[in-house]
């Protein structure tokens, strides 16, 4: 027997300004038949696909430390370093730039609550490097 993931929860100040933020970064949607609403305190998105889920629920402390578990991100069009700029304009923050000078290396990004995720190159860049 095994288990699979039925989704993942992230712990948020504001489950309904996360659940927007990363609806727009990851172009998932909220259940209809569920809408997220401000005030809720769980939020749910849903990959387009159904197969992914993403539930924000607040919880009253803020985030201290760093992640133990995070999103990797890749861009589902266009390269590693224009995703980085759409990411910037929707607000999320620089933690730290891996980027090397050959194009390989990732950049380690944080949400508007400070939750880590990192932004690695596209499949056609990698693709491109072997």
């Amino acid at each position: 027997m095994t288990a699979r993931v039925w989704q993942t929860t992230v712990d948020s100040r504001d489950a309904h300004a996360q659940s927007v933020w990363w609806a727009a970064v990851l172009g998932y949607a909220e259940d209809p038949d569920d809408p997220n609403e401000p005030g809720h305190e769980e939020c749910l998105l849903l990959a387009p696909t159904g197969d992914q889920r993403l539930l924000f629920i607040e919880v009253p402390e803020a985030k201290t430390v760093k992640n133990r578990l995070h999103l990797d991100l890749v861009p589902a069009e266009g390269t590693r370093d224009e995703e980085l700029a759409r990411l910037l304009a929707l607000a999320a923050q620089v933690v730290d730039d891996l980027r090397r000078p050959d194009g390989t290396g990732w950049v380690v990004l944080a949400d508007p609550e400070g939750n880590e995720f990192c932004l690695l190159r596209s499949d056609a860049e990698r693709a491109a490097t072997g």
